[in-house]
């Protein structure tokens, strides 16, 4: 089939490149010539394991292919994908302008039948302003208004491990209506995901606003479990109990299960932020709080500072010269992305107090260090008590106190007699609950886990 992506960012160049997999022909666009230009230079502008390799064997192919021209992405594909950004409004609505703009280009283009997939994460109801968009723009052209069906598609990708939850998903959600139109674009969606349904059919078909709802819905529930764990693991260090004897103990319960049962220093990245907001602003405009997500939102917030708080109980407030070895920049293993990311806050709230920060992370320093350069404008003098190294050990060079902040896979056995040699005290600060307490007295350092007896 001939497919058009719209928008090259994240999900959309998974998307784009997994479709192309599957021996389908895509068009992906985006309206920035600077990532056009790394994408068709060879490069992928986002880290995520596999995509490049992908990309690169499917552009190879003459299957995937990458352009600016709106009009040439509208001509393509008999199925358009809108993947563009939704990001967070003022008051914390998503910002649907690059969706209906994009909407709007195809009704200025179409001139064949075309059904459009929202696959953007958006809030309930945008589907029909989408439709309305493209509707407007055909009639102005003398095109007809029902030239084009609207779909939704959400996405259900986690960061790190995109390739594979598109190749192999839990469930593909598609909602439609029950019109005719609505029923012919089932039916090319069905063609298009038949063969990701091989094995067994993974495939929910429903109404266009429930499978809009599907998405936050699935976020919020996640960003939930993450922010009543955390809760749970600051009163683990407060009664003496144990946080990881009490999630096996709870995640043995088939009911609740062992997923997203993690304690640690708060939820970041592109999508549970800004989902559980959205989702409280749609609730909000209908006359309804939802509580719960307010409760969730405050106490991820809050988390974000455990490991500041565990810092100044140990050393006093004033940590005027001291130097602090971070590990772990990205919101999570497995990406660059530092969207919301809790070392953000941590670094910020460590130099406030006087400290410098050594940081490394295997992927991320070059973006965390745009991101850090926006956090630290107006205090240059901040910035400077902020560096990277290319080697995590390197980054404990005579500082006071390892703080882990990201679980990357390389951070998980490392040589401890050389971590205890470098570092000026063995102290850490392990905000993702890497090592075992037990095991860390044994080799006489001072550990500070999230709910592991402190």
């Amino acid at each position: 089939m001939k497919v058009t992506i719209i928008g090259s960012g994240y999900v959309g160049l998974v998307t784009g490149a997994c479709l192309a997999e599957q021996g389908n022909n895509v068009f992906c666009l985006d309206l920035d010539p600077r990532k056009i230009e790394i994408l068709n230079s060879g490069g992928v502008p986002i880290y995520e394991p596999g995509l490049k390799e992908m990309i690169d064997r499917n552009r190879a192919a003459g299957r995937l292919q990458f352009s600016t021209d709106i009009a040439a992405s509208v001509a393509h594909g008999d199925v358009q994908f809108i993947a563009v950004g939704t990001p967070p409004d003022e008051d914390g609505s998503a910002d649907l302008q690059y969706v209906v703009a994009a909407a709007r280009n195809i009704g200025l283009y179409a001139s064949t039948p075309k059904v459009i997939v929202d696959k953007s994460t958006v809030p309930v109801g945008t589907a029909d302003k989408v439709s309305a968009a493209i509707k407007e723009e055909l009639e102005k052209r003398g095109q007809p208004a029902d030239l084009c069906s609207v779909v939704s598609n959400p996405e259900f990708l986690k960061e790190g491990a995109a390739v594979e939850d598109f190749m192999r998903p839990d469930r593909i959600v598609i909602g439609t209506e029950n019109t005719p139109a609505g029923l012919r674009a089932k039916e090319q969606m069905r063609k298009l995901y038949a063969p990701f349904n091989r094995h067994h059919e993974r495939t929910y078909y429903m109404d266009v606003k429930s499978a809009e709802l599907t998405k936050y819905a699935a976020n919020a529930m996640l960003a939930t479990r993450i922010s009543f764990m955390n809760e749970l693991a600051n009163l683990a260090d407060l009664v003496g109990a144990d946080i990881e004897a009490v999630r096996q103990g709870i995640g043995s319960d088939s009911r609740i299960g062992y997923g997203f049962l993690y304690s640690g220093t708060g939820y970041g990245g592109s999508c549970f932020p800004k989902d559980v907001s959205a989702l409280s602003k749609t609730a909000r405009e209908h006359g309804r709080d939802l509580k719960i997500l307010d409760a969730v939102e405050a106490v991820n917030e809050l988390q974000k500072y455990i490991l500041v708080e565990k810092i100044e109980k140990r050393f006093g407030k004033d940590l005027k010269g001291m130097k602090f070895a971070l590990w772990g920049l990205a919101f999570k293993p497995n990406t660059d992305d530092m969207r919301e990311a809790p070392s953000r806050v941590i670094i910020q709230e460590l130099v406030k107090r006087g400290a410098s920060v050594v940081a490394h992370d295997p992927v991320a320093m070059p973006e965390a260090q745009h991101c850090l350069e926006l956090d630290f404008k107006g205090n240059p003098e901040g910035l400077k008590r902020v560096s990277m190294v290319d080697n995590p050990m390197a980054a404990l060079d005579a500082c006071d106190a390892l703080v882990i902040v990201t679980e990357w896979k390389a951070f998980r056995s490392p040589d401890f007699d050389q971590v205890m040699q470098k570092l000026t005290r063995p102290i850490v600060f392990d905000g993702r609950n890497l090592y075992e307490p037990s095991a860390m007295r044994e080799l006489g350092i001072e550990y500070y886990g999230i709910g592991r007896h402190n």
